[in-house]
């Protein structure tokens, strides 16, 4: 008999067997696979974003998948605690942009190895390759687990932990979703965030963009009647499926969102390449390059406004030939091409699958869980941690985040259970 069972062995549940273990109670974690905290160790670029160092509300924010869920949990455990945490376990963490908070060492696995070295000094029973088959419960309370070889391990306390259903390879394939339904809790509706963006665009289709990486450009998601869903200021990345990058990826669940709404139709991307230039100042910046060196090709003189390939494309669009000598552009061709740098449209016709995306959105509904604690409403000893949860954020240590804390107060609240 066990304390606190705790099934899954990525961050969230990683974390909340250290918190249970910490409270002095015997807990058991158990794992499908071969070995524990698969998705860290592979997380930004196997260099793990453990947290992000920006104000609660800016964290809040940038989940916009029921991050406000989190302002409870943080209250119990936040950022500030994940960061003093892995310091205090000799892991030391250093700030880059944007708040995203990384390993001196750069080495995704001294962030799992932490974890998995306070499992030890809590005396964490550790079962790997161990599949869980079903949730053990009567009417009221959860009992334990039963394996898929039979055993049935018994608890007063049981955490799933398991994921979602984005890489795949990590082990997260939605096993939780029918134990959270079988124990009376809704499951919203599952779709791809954080994932590339697929287009039938004939230049998408032609590769002729294939490649090409744009910096720091604004990208922006319309709706149906043209209205501003999202606009994320970033990189941009295009694919020969489509387009991809940290820009992207954020604007992907609008994406998602706006077909679900208009019955699955394309949706404008507007992509605005100098975003710190209004429009009249934009023509008026070329204008004034053209000016300058009147004799010049119009591909010369503008070359460094935007990468080669990119001004060449936008050129062609404009009907602008790229050897043509700046005086030869009339006022009109050149405000043609600057609209096109400021926003060139294009559909998108959806994402690549879940299996494909970073970030699961959707699961467990919120409404079901107590914030303070992370246990179920419907069923007493139950608890759920991570991305089983229908919370999502945007890549940059957000969802980590999440996980380490909804993980940590599950695993407290779990221990402190009076049956």
């Amino acid at each position: 008999m066990f304390d606190v069972i705790v099934i899954g062995g990525g961050p969230s549940g990683l974390m909340a067997a250290c918190a249970a273990g910490a409270e002095q109670k015997k807990v058991v974690l158990i794992e499908k696979g071969t070995k524990l905290g698969k998705k860290l160790a592979i997380s930004g670029g196997g260099r793990c974003n453990v947290t992000n160092r920006l104000p609660q509300e800016e964290i809040v924010k940038h989940i916009p998948g029921n991050g406000r869920f989190l302002y409870s949990p943080f209250s119990v455990f936040n950022n500030e605690d994940i960061i003093s945490f892995f310091e205090g376990l000799g892991v030391p963490l250093k700030e880059e942009d944007h708040g995203r908070m990384f390993p001196v060492s750069n080495k995704a696995m001294d962030v799992v190895n932490a974890l998995i070295n306070e499992m030890k000094r809590w005396h964490v029973d550790v079962r790997l390759q161990t599949k869980v088959s079903k949730l053990l419960m009567d009417d009221d309370k959860v009992l334990g687990v039963r394996l898929e070889d039979g055993t049935e391990i018994l608890s007063k306390a049981v955490i799933i932990a398991v994921g979602g259903k984005a890489v795949p390879q990590t082990g997260s394939t939605g096993d939780g979703y029918p134990w959270a339904e079988k124990a009376g809790h809704t499951v919203t509706e599952l779709f791809p965030t954080e994932v590339p963006v697929l287009s039938s665009e004939p230049f998408i289709r032609s590769k002729e963009l294939q490649g090409l990486a744009l910096r720091d450009v604004a990208v922006t998601v319309h709706n149906t009647k043209g209205k501003t869903l999202v606009t994320h200021q970033m990189d941009m990345l295009f694919t020969h499926f489509g387009v991809s990058g940290p820009a992207i990826l954020r604007c992907s669940q609008f994406v998602v969102k706006e077909r679900k709404k208009n019955g699955g139709k394309p949706v404008e991307l507007r992509i605005d390449s100098l975003p710190d230039l209004n429009g009249e100042e934009t023509f008026q910046h070329v204008y004034g390059i053209l000016k300058e060196e009147p004799k010049k090709a119009v591909k010369n003189s503008l070359k460094g406004l935007v990468p080669e390939r990119w001004l060449l494309f936008l050129l062609k669009r404009a009907e602008i030939d790229e050897d043509m000598r700046g005086e030869q552009l009339s006022a009109d061709k050149v405000r043609t091409f600057s609209t096109l740098l400021k926003s060139f449209s294009m559909r998108v016709d959806g994402t690549q699958p879940l299996e494909k995306a970073y970030v699961t959105g959707g699961g467990v509904s919120i409404k079901e869980i107590e914030p303070k604690t992370m246990a179920s409403k419907k069923k007493h000893g139950l608890f759920f941690c991570g991305e089983v949860l229908d919370i999502h954020g945007y890549t940059g240590g957000y969802n980590i985040t999440a996980a380490l804390v909804t993980g940590r107060v599950a695993g407290m609240s779990a221990a402190k259970l009076d049956v």
